[in-house]
């Protein structure tokens, strides 16, 4: 595979519209994008307008971008104890799930919620009924979740590849659900996977508890936080705790060849097309 042919973007700003992420992200160099489909600092948003639905799908369909991803508003808890949030939580993400079949965006990239002092044992088996609610309730959309690792920060579920997988477990086993692994956040967990030992340990344990087939996205961002500190500070890439040999494993590695690589790294106006490019750069060339 070639450096071009590598799925590689990041989380563009939908600044003037939808479709701006998929212009946007081209002229950086992005084939691959994710964007916030409605605001995600609201509970509410309101309903897609069907003209900026046929815009959004024109110009991905005449656009060099090849994968699409949607992340969900930073509210949802789909793990939440309380009603008043669950509630809200399930309705938001239902509407996430909808936004994203009328774009054609394959998947929604998801947070595994927190159990808010409830227990992880608990707060899981509320993931559980919640996952399998939505995709119950939403059968026959296409679109799917991606169920987000995360550095473990407070009462955060799916610091560890086990619980991911009983999540996976309990649901089931069904085609619309999947994985996104994010670097930075695993770090944080206390997964080093800066030398070659410890990223193949790494990766073997993703193929054992998770497999690597689960896995659908890969967020690609440094560490501002030491190896195993639970704190999720994204930095940019070779800029931080986990450094450029990681990324250069990763985009070299046949058995992630076909997931797309998503920056998410900070000043995204003017550091994502230096990000993007430096991790298309550490592609090996085939002879």
């Amino acid at each position: 595979m070639t450096a071009s042919e590598r799925l590689i973007g990041a989380h563009m700003p939908v600044n003037g519209g939808l479709k701006t992420a998929v212009t946007g992200g081209e002229e950086i160099g992005c084939n691959a994008v994710q964007l916030f489909t409605a605001n995600p600092k609201v509970w509410n948003a309101p309903p897609l307008d069907e003209g900026d639905v046929a815009a959004f799908r024109e110009t991905v369909a005449s656009s060099s971008v090849r994968f699409l991803c949607a992340h969900d508003s930073y509210l949802i808890n789909l793990a939440a104890p309380s009603a008043k949030v669950l509630g809200p939580s399930l309705r938001a993400f239902a509407h996430e799930l909808e936004r994203a079949d009328q774009l054609g965006i394959p998947w929604v990239v998801t947070h595994m919620g927190a159990h808010l002092g409830t227990g992880e044992d608990e707060g899981i088996e509320r993931l559980v009924n919640s996952v399998r609610r939505l995709l119950d309730e939403s059968a026959g959309r296409s679109s799917g979740i991606a169920l987000e690792t995360t550095a473990g920060q407070g009462t955060g579920l799916g610091y560890t590849f086990e619980q991911l997988a009983r999540v996976l477990d309990g649901v089931g086993p069904t085609e619309r659900l999947g994985v996104c692994v994010d670097t930075c956040h695993i770090f944080a967990a206390g997964y080093d996977i800066r030398s070659v030992e410890g990223y193949e340990t790494a990766m073997a344990r993703i193929e054992e508890i998770i497999g690597l087939d689960r896995v659908k996205i890969i967020h690609c961002n440094d560490a501002k936080k030491p190896l195993g500190s639970r704190v999720d500070r994204h930095a940019h890439l070779g800029q931080g705790e986990i450094g450029l040999e990681a990324f250069e494993r990763i985009v070299n590695d046949l058995r992630l060849i076909g997931i797309p690589l998503i920056v998410e790294t900070p000043e995204a106006e003017t550091m994502h097309k230096v990000n993007v490019a430096l991790l298309r750069s550490l592609i090996r060339e085939e002879p």
